[in-house]
């Protein structure tokens, strides 16, 4: 089923690798050098790098029939850190809360549920935890000028250590608007890569642009501003025509390797490409 899905994948994919960003002379920016696929229903809500550089996929697929049971339908982008897996979920327009679960080295796996504040969107999109593993980061659907920071459960010791309640630590506020954020990632201590899926080219000039916050200095429980740039348009290459759409994103500290999901349109969503980028200087 796997080859099958890599033959149609290949298919419906586009084969050009082009540069990702353009930059002033001798200054570093993204190069696109590959292009890969995953199946969307097991993969195309995003992806993680483990220690040994293998790759965890996130899909709808992949949501325990336990928690579909405690109503969280939805999965967003994941990430890994000091070995254990950080998923964002989220339950229905109804939902008051959400909900971020930690499976650890040894596969058990913990329940952390946030109640909504006043004013705070039902989305849980992505989890990103800070280098350090104190701080998770996340953040909601739609416009936005802030992202949500919370101590990272299970290894900030301020959190229970079984599961239970997490409350909001602080916020990242944005010194710009950003629409529909749907992973990020940090790069650095002070630097976070953020997948948009911002097709209007009303806030960036980019069609769904890969964005970069940067921060005045790590992040250490007190409220911060982040600067907001787009860096370039995330690819939009198929055989097939319509929307896509943007998902997930992961940077792999180890191998320097910077990867970000589209899904295709029409036929071809049941096939998410993977690209890979590379920081380079002219």
């Amino acid at each position: 089923m796997k080859r099958q899905l890599a033959c149609l994948a290949a298919l419906f994919g586009a084969f050009a690798v082009g540069a990702g960003t353009a930059s002033a002379a001798g200054d570093p920016h993204w190069e696109e050098t590959s292009t890969a696929y995953t199946d969307t229903l097991g993969g195309g809500q995003g992806l993680a790098s483990r220690a040994d550089g293998s790759l965890l996929y996130r899909g709808l697929v992949d949501i325990p029939l336990s928690l579909r049971i405690k109503g969280w339908n939805h999965v967003g982008d994941p990430d890994i850190a000091q070995g254990h897996v950080f998923d964002a979920y989220q339950g229905p327009d109804t939902a008051t809360s959400k909900m971020f679960a930690v499976t650890t080295p040894a596969g058990k796996r913990y329940e952390y549920v946030h109640r909504l504040n006043p004013g705070e969107k039902l989305n849980n999109s992505f989890a990103t935890v800070s280098p350090d593993g104190q701080w998770m980061v996340s953040g909601e659907w739609g416009d936005q000028n802030r992202l949500q920071v919370f101590p990272t459960p299970l290894l900030n010791p301020s959190t229970p250590p079984t599961g239970g309640d997490l409350k909001e630590a602080w916020q990242i506020t944005l010194d710009k608007p950003v629409r529909d954020i749907q992973g990020c990632d940090f790069i650095t201590d002070t630097r976070l890569v953020c997948a948009s899926n911002d097709a209007t080219g009303s806030l960036f000039p980019e069609i769904r642009p890969l964005l970069q916050v940067d921060l005045p200095r790590k992040l250490d429980g007190q409220p911060i501003t982040g600067a907001v740039k787009a860096l370039f348009a995330l690819p939009q290459r198929s055989l097939c025509t319509g929307t896509f759409e943007t998902e997930g994103v992961d940077y792999d500290t180890k191998s320097g390797i910077l990867r970000a999901e589209v899904i295709q349109p029409g036929v071809c969503a049941v096939s998410t490409s993977v690209y890979s980028y590379r920081q380079v200087t002219d």
